[in-house]
Parts: C-alpha cells; structure tokens; sequence
C-alpha cells in the first residue's frame, strides 16, 4: 500500500477521479450545490483519512497538477481574444469595474479582519482571496501570509461565486453579458469562469479578462493594504 500511495500517479490518478464523480454527479442531479470541485475535495478527503495516507504522499501527485494551474488559467487569452473588439469599446467602464471590484473585496476583508481581531498573519493571508491562486499565493508568501489559508480562502470564494453567480444574476436582473462576465471574474477568479463559460461566450471572455486585470490590481494595492 505505501509504494502505491508513494507514486505520483496516486496523487494525479484520486484527483481526476474524485473530480470526474463530482462531475459525473452533477449532471445526475443537476444541482448548482453539488459542484465539481467541492465533491472531488470531499472525496480526496476522505479515501487519505479512511486508509491513513498521509497528505505528503498525495501531494507527490497533487503538486504535478498544481504545476498546470498557471497554465490553464492563462489559456483563458484565448476566449478574450474572441471579444477584443467589445473590449476595445468598453476598456474604459472594465477597468473601473475590475478596480472596484478589487477594492470591494479586499477592503471587506481588511475591515472584518480588524473587527474580528485578527492578526496580521491571517489578515495578508484572507485579503488576496479573490483572485487566481498563483497571484494570491505569491501576494500571500510576500507579505508573510499563511499560504494554506490563502489556498483554502480562494477555493471557498471560488466554489461560492460559482454556486451564487447565477442566481445573483436573476435576483438583481443583470442582463448585460459582458456586466455579468467581469463581476463573476473579479469576485470569483477561475472556478467562478468556469460557470461563466457555462453562462455564454462573452460571460466567459469578461470573467477570464477580470481574473487579468484584478490580479493586477489587487497587487497594487495590497502594498497599501500589506
């Protein structure tokens, strides 16, 4: 059992599986609260406590998948280059939208951070949680932030943005594609994109281009923040 738990194939073969089963679940259910992501954790979770495996064997694999995710994020060029024309139009209204998304997001959290009393470790490593996980990592290492938190913080606000966009979108009755597209972007990174692209073309291509713009910005202005 541990020469097999010691593979990286182990940590790569249990991470598409789960996510595979949490897909696969989804579409039987068809509910918004059975998400991918969440399911695959549960499961991963659950097979290293069941066979005590430790997380560092899991890890062997799970790190060669963490390898890709700058990479994945960055094919998202592709979609907003399908819409550059509309981008060209609306540079203006974007950029203030993505800045003060960012704004938004990381002012609440330095507030209810100071509120709650917590300590400087833990503040640098929840502000940063809205954007995509390299660039919130490396703000979070920089600023002598937990790095475990800030991963965690990310995949939650993540996973919450995918689930609550759409019905967000109905309740508030946004109707402009690109408006919705850069407002699930900037709150909710990558994972939120993902139903973005779900929700159409221009959704995906705005979402993808606010992961761009406020992971830039966020670094900016958590110099201040920091």
């Amino acid at each position: 059992m541990a020469e097999l738990t010691s593979s990286p194939f182990f940590g790569i073969a249990l991470s598409i599986i789960a996510f595979s089963i949490g897909v696969w679940i989804q579409k039987k259910t068809g509910l918004v609260v059975c998400n991918p992501l969440i399911i695959a954790i549960v499961l991963v979770i659950g097979v290293l406590l069941l066979f005590h495996i430790p997380y560092e064997a899991y890890n062997e694999g799970g790190s060669i998948i963490n390898m890709f995710l700058a990479p994945a994020t960055s094919c998202l060029a592709v979609s907003i280059y399908t819409r550059v024309e509309l981008l060209k139009k609306n540079w203006l209204p974007i950029l203030v939208g993505c800045t003060v998304g960012s704004l938004t997001s990381m002012g609440s959290v330095f507030l209810l951070c100071r509120l709650f009393g917590l300590d400087e470790a833990m503040t640098n490593s929840l502000l940063p949680k809205s954007v995509t996980t390299p660039i919130a990592v490396g703000i979070s290492e920089s600023h002598g932030g937990l790095v475990p938190v800030t991963v965690v913080a990310v995949i939650i606000t993540g996973i919450m943005g995918s689930i609550l966009a759409p019905w967000l979108i109905r309740i508030f009755r946004v109707k402009d594609s690109m408006t919705a597209g850069l407002s699930i972007g900037a709150c909710s990174h990558a994972v939120g994109t993902s139903k973005a692209i779900e929700l159409g073309e221009t959704e995906g291509a705005m979402s993808g281009l606010a992961i761009g713009i406020c992971g830039i910005l966020t670094v900016v202005f958590s110099l201040f923040l920091i």
